[in-house]
Formats: C-alpha cells, structure tokens, sequence
C-alpha cells in the first residue's frame, strides 16, 4: 500500500471514528462509514483495493476503531 493510501486512511479515521452513546448502533455506522471512506479515497485517487490489501475490511476495522472509542468513553466517563 502506498504512504499516500496508508497517510489518507489514518487522517480519515481521525476525523470520522468517535465515541457512539450507543454500541448497538456501532455496525450500521460502521457499513456507513466504509462507504463513505470508499467513495473519499476514490476521490483521492486511492483505489479501494491498495486500502484493503493492507488493513482488509475496511467496515471491520472501522467497527473496531469505533468499539475502542466506545470503550474508552466508557472508561473515561467512570473515572
């Protein structure tokens, strides 16, 4: 994969993964947001195959990046 698809991948991620106040909505937000990464990274001229033959799924890892936000809002909110 590129430094620019890995670079565009990470920056998208920063900005669109947050804390849901429901995990139960944490896959459809996930299929969303896969989608959406898909179409950006189009946009940029990044195939979505350079994207997934490094991290795989893209919903799975988005689904994980927001289950880790979720819990370390969880986490941070019992302090």
């Amino acid at each position: 994969m590129s430094e620019h698809a890995i670079e565009f991948l990470q920056e998208w991620i920063g900005e669109k993964v947050h804390c849901q106040s429901s995990p139960d909505r944490i896959e459809k937000q996930a299929e969303t947001l896969a989608r959406e990464c898909a179409a950006k990274a189009a946009e940029a001229g990044i195939p979505l195959e350079d994207i997934q033959e490094e991290v795989g799924d893209i919903e799975e890892l988005i689904a994980t990046k927001l289950e880790e936000a979720a819990e370390e809002g969880t986490n941070s909110s019992a302090e």
